[in-house]
């Protein structure tokens, strides 16, 4: 049975010392102290570690079942959603008017990391109704904030979004499902929606399905699509729950992992469903679900190689093999633990370094968010949607090679069910295919996110670190470790940038290096953070942090991402500089 243990003093190092939240100019932001947020992660730890890990190998196991439409979660999954509606988890940054504690979204984020290691499955659960509650919030109408939020934020209504059809996922122009317009101001939608996630459930009393649907008549492709609250229960004038909606779990999907959530084909026939926003906009109304849920996602990716790597250091640490190449360690046992040997270091200090600098990525990003959102910040807006492909797609790689570093740590162990490590690795391979395929991401951030604002905000991104470079050069040490490194990597990012605007006459020229720009640009992102951490450090070691152990773990751990990690720039560099000649070179016919 593999451990958990939350890491709220890395939380409270990124919160505190490197993005020192309390001082930011974000309404809201000035109670979060280190007290408070504290104690908030505390609990939320709590909740993770002693509710939700010890029934992630249930849900793994037991899955979800079908049976007469009804679908049932694995045990213990309802005693643990009861426990969490309970404690306010499910709405922390809701509006308290709708029933939320008004919190930053950057503490929702913080506060889901723990509860996603502990059980992804699980949390998908809360996770899709707090995408619901955002969309409802941007989009609906008072009425219907006032319908529907309340009883959402306790859990006792729960929320997905639907949008992909068995022959049309990424372009969405091919959707067939229907939403008929009825004389009462309702419509009628029938189609089918497959791989919908939380689709049917015992967890909740009732579930508002967000619907993507096109009206007859409307404007062909996307342009026609608009967006349905499509509630399992009619919802009755006083907002009790009335009879059932045309709408069915027509099956589950037999998965590779996340077994405990229940991922739905999911069947209308004439159901009763409600417009959200305008008309043949229903693309503007789920992209706000979807940009939340693609850094959500890129949380999973890292959050499950975290869980992971705990597991594999502490097996490295236990499991005894060999000695040392540079002499005995420990002559009092039979063989020194595997932690001596340089290429079991090597593994882990990959899986550490990727880990502590996604999540500082991730948190970055989430106040991002939050001064968009809180202070109609655009440069913030531009900025996050610059960098989500980034947060989606290469966290989710590496998070996924992550997973796979630390099942190879426990050797013949990783690959049992009893250790638990393959479980990880099978849960982690999905957050690189939902929400948008990280094909996809990299196609968005070299096709649409490079261009945004005429270019001006990936120019505004270089000079943000050009300027962090220019503003802490005094120090010759953080100049060899820190700033050369990213100054060096930050060049080949332009390099590749420019590349791509020089050759856009020939897309194929631009979109086969796209895959390599994500991950050139996620290598920047996190040596970024790397040295923002590093800084932190060094200046909490100067004013006398009695904690150096942790410090100097950080510095060091911040110096092998610099040194070995970042170096990668130079190889996607290459790849993109090809062109695409070598990746179109062959017909269709001759693979």
């Amino acid at each position: 049975m593999p451990s958990y243990t939350p890491p709220t003093k890395d939380q409270q190092f990124i919160l505190h010392n490197v993005l020192n939240i309390s001082k930011m100019d974000i309404p809201g932001f000035a109670d979060l102290d280190r007290d408070f947020t504290g104690a908030v992660l505390s609990e939320a730890g709590k909740l993770a570690s002693e509710v939700l890990a010890p029934l992630n190998a249930v849900g793994d196991k037991q899955g979800c079942s079908l049976k007469d439409g009804v679908v049932c979660t694995p045990d213990g999954f309802k005693a643990a959603y009861t426990k969490m509606s309970e404690g306010g988890w499910m709405s922390m940054d809701l509006a308290e008017e709708y029933g939320g504690q008004g919190l930053p979204y950057i503490m929702h984020t913080a506060a889901m990391e723990p509860m996603v290691s502990a059980n992804m499955a699980f949390n998908m659960y809360p996770g899709l109704t707090h995408g619901n509650i955002s969309a409802i919030v941007t989009h609906g109408t008072d009425a219907q904030k006032a319908m529907y939020l309340p009883k959402m934020a306790t859990g006792k209504w729960s929320g997905t979004m639907n949008l992909t059809e068995p022959h049309c996922g990424t372009d969405l122009g091919l959707m067939r499902t229907k939403a008929m317009p009825q004389n009462d101001g309702t419509y009628r939608v029938s189609g089918q929606k497959i791989w919908i996630s939380a689709g049917e459930h015992d967890l909740s009393e009732n579930i508002i399905h967000l619907v993507l649907a096109k009206i007859p008549g409307g404007p062909d492709g996307v342009r026609g699509i608009s967006l349905f609250i499509v509630p399992k229960f009619i919802i009755n004038d006083d907002g009790s729950v009335g009879a059932r909606n045309a709408l069915s779990c027509g099956g589950l999907e037999k998965k590779m992992g996340i077994h405990g959530n229940a991922t739905c084909v999911m069947n209308y026939d004439g159901a009763t469903g409600y417009l959200i926003g305008e008309m043949h906009k229903g693309m503007r109304a789920m992209f706000t679900m979807m940009n939340e849920a693609r850094l959500g996602v890129g949380l999973q990716g890292y959050a499950q190689g975290a869980v992971a790597y705990e597991n594999a250091l502490g097996f490295a640490r236990d499991r005894l093999q060999g000695r040392a190449v540079t002499g005995v360690e420990s002559p009092e046992k039979p063989a020194d633990p595997i932690i001596v040997h340089p290429d079991v270091r090597r593994n882990l200090m990959d899986q550490k370094s990727f880990v502590e600098g996604a999540r500082a990525l991730t948190y970055w990003g989430a106040t991002l968010m939050d001064r968009s959102n809180k202070n109609d910040d655009e440069e913030a807006e531009a900025l996050i949607s610059l960098i989500t492909p980034v947060i989606k797609g290469f966290l989710t790689d590496k998070g996924f090679e992550t997973c796979v570093l630390a099942q190879q740590t426990l050797g013949g162990s990783g690959f049992t069910q009893e250790w638990g490590l393959e479980q990880f690795v099978r849960d982690a391979r999905i957050t690189m295919i939902y929400e948008g395929t990280n094909g996809i991401q990299a196609l968005d951030l070299v096709g649409r996110k490079l261009g945004l604002n005429g270019g001006k905000t990936v120019i505004a991104f270089f000079e943000m670190i050009k300027t962090y470079v220019a503003d802490n050069k005094a120090d010759e040490e953080f100049k060899a470790n820190f700033l050369e490194p990213l100054q060096e990597a930050s060049k080949d990012l332009q390099a590749a940038a420019m590349y791509f605007m020089q050759n856009m006459k020939n897309p194929n020229d631009a979109l086969s290096g796209s895959y390599d720009f994500m991950h050139m640009m996620g290598h920047v992102c996190l040596g970024f953070m790397w040295t923002k951490m590093g800084r932190a450090s060094m200046d909490a070691l100067a004013a006398g942090d009695t904690d150096t152990d942790f410090h100097n773990s950080k510095i060091a751990t911040g110096h092998y991402y610099m040194s070995r990690q970042l170096p990668a720039t130079k190889m996607h560099l290459s790849r993109i500089n090809t062109g695409g000649n070598t990746v179109m070179a062959l017909d269709a016919a001759q693979f």
